[in-house]
């Protein structure tokens, strides 16, 4: 007879067979009684709903919501596809959101079908999908992406709501930026007659400078025979220096983004000191903080690390053979690299504080940090030399985050310009605050970027004359809380008035 073990073990396997045909989303039919209900009880799968699970870790604490964030678009995908067959899609404001590579989980996602029961079914974690019986894009305005259907770029900026440029900007003039002519957006105009929707498309492009396409409809409409008239569904103007077409959409989203928040961030962070007049006395007092922050630092990403522990490992009497524990090894191996990335974003900070230009220092230096960061894994033979290549090569989640990072491809175009906008940018406030928040934004290494974010932070700190500053483990609820506002909601005051008010305890009174 087989023993408990072993039949999870069978069991285990069905589950990895259905994995490896990419299946997100397991129905009751895809598993046995036995086999699902003894996945259920060992916590190796999660009911979504009556008949629905997703794959989940038996070790996720309580109420963790990391596995449905994760799973949520292939879900939704999945389960759409099984109730309507193809007659679905997603409304042409999330469309819209997916196709300039929004892909935050929404609280609720709106999807249209002619078999819709107008009803919301609930999901995990506070969210829920809201079917309704409206109209689907014709043929050939549809698409198909990573599963999801949706309208077209042109039919979902003809199709969406005067709403969505007021509480979605950025994205609706990332997705504007994207459109080449106005060939496409005026036959879905005139076949109509949508003169109203005309003014309002013909009003956003010349909002981000784009007279060429806002003539054209106009134009073009007024020659047919409809009284077409500009109006500006934005409550903003798009900074001149932004107007421009971006290959990718990521870049221009961000660096809207960035615009908006400058003020914001202006306000909540105190002014900078201005010239550092003791470089060395600075860097002596980032020295002394050292151990502080590596505890505090560490202990944010979940290692255990006490203050014996990172001495040991800064006075170089700790050796990766001597930890045989693998949780201890682990947290050792995280001190040991801490420190090692300390070195270097102290020779990046001298840099700095000699009045080189600190995006220019972090651009050059970052991939350094992280190098350095996970070099001991490498040593140790956790990792393999590859592994310190580079940027990711495949998608990533944050645990317990809404927020998607944006797709892996994507990361190339975003990190230049990133580091870019930290070399243009003039105030020393919005280098600290939106450094740090667009750094694990994009999220561009497997591992690591939150104390990568945290050192980028502490060197735009020092190119204005800020003091090294600790993000206390104490308070990580309230700094987890106000990066997810300026992730989901692209409320960055919180964040910025975090960081404002641990910089100002921190200044000398």
């Amino acid at each position: 007879m087989a023993t408990p073990q072993e039949k999870l073990a069978s069991s285990l396997e069905m589950l990895r067979e259905l994995q490896n045909r990419a299946i997100v989303a397991v129905r009751s039919g895809d598993l046995t009684r036995t086999h699902r209900e003894r996945l259920l009880k060992n916590g190796f799968l999660q009911e979504v709903m009556k008949g629905w699970y997703i794959p989940v870790q038996p070790d996720r604490p309580p109420g963790d919501s990391t596995a449905w964030y994760t799973s949520f678009w292939d879900f939704c995908a999945a389960y759409l596809e099984a109730r309507f067959g193809t007659k679905w899609s997603l409304s042409p404001e999330q469309s819209l959101l997916i196709h300039v590579g929004e892909l935050t989980v929404p609280r609720q996602l709106l999807v249209r079908s002619p078999k819709a029961r107008n009803r919301m079914t609930a999901l995990p974690h506070d969210t829920s999908l809201f079917d309704t019986r409206a109209k689907l894009p014709e043929d050939g305005q549809d698409v198909k992406i990573n599963g999801l259907r949706l309208f077209t770029l042109p039919a979902a900026l003809v199709s969406c709501g005067p709403g969505f440029f007021i509480q979605h900007s950025p994205a609706a003039r990332a997705a504007l930026a994207m459109v080449p002519d106005g060939s496409d957006l005026l036959r879905l105009l005139l076949e109509e007659g949508r003169t109203a929707i005309a003014g309002r498309l013909a009003g956003a492009f010349s909002n981000i400078g784009r007279n060429d396409i806002a003539s054209d409809i106009i134009h073009t409409m007024q020659a047919a025979g409809f009284d077409a008239r500009e109006k500006n569904p934005f409550e903003d103007s798009a900074k001149s220096a932004l107007i421009t077409r971006f290959s990718s959409p990521y870049v221009y989203r961000m660096r809207l983004m960035w615009e908006k928040m400058r003020e914001p961030v202006r306000r909540q962070f105190p002014a900078a000191p201005g010239m550092v007049p003791d470089l060395e006395v600075y860097l002596k007092t980032a020295d002394d903080a050292y151990l502080t922050d590596a505890y505090h630092s560490l202990s944010i990403e979940g290692y255990r690390v006490g203050p014996d522990l990172i001495e040991r490992v800064r006075s170089g009497q700790w050796h990766p053979d001597d930890n045989v524990e693998d949780r201890e090894q682990r947290n050792a191996l995280a001190a040991r690299g801490y420190w090692q990335a300390y070195q270097a974003v102290r020779k990046s900070v001298r840099k700095v504080l000699a009045d080189e230009n600190p995006g220019s220092v972090s651009e050059n230096d970052h991939r350094q940090w992280y190098r350095e960061m996970f070099a001991p894994n490498v040593k140790a033979g956790l990792l393999s030399p590859g592994d310190l290549a580079g940027y990711r090569n495949a998608p990533v989640y944050i645990r317990r985050s809404m927020h998607v990072p944006p797709r892996y491809e994507a990361v190339r175009d975003l990190m230049p310009a990133f580091f870019s906008l930290l070399q243009e940018e003039s105030e020393p406030s919005v280098r600290v605050v939106l450094g740090h928040f667009f750094f694990v934004y994009i999220h561009p290494y497997f591992d690591g970027n939150g104390r990568i974010g945290r050192f980028l932070m502490n060197v735009m700190l020092a190119s204005g004359g800020y003091p090294w500053t600790v993000v206390p483990f104490e308070k990580r609820e309230e700094y987890m809380s106000a990066l997810e506002a300026a992730s989901v909601r692209q409320d960055i005051e919180p964040f910025a008035a975090f960081l404002g008010r641990l910089v100002s305890a921190t200044s000398p009174k």
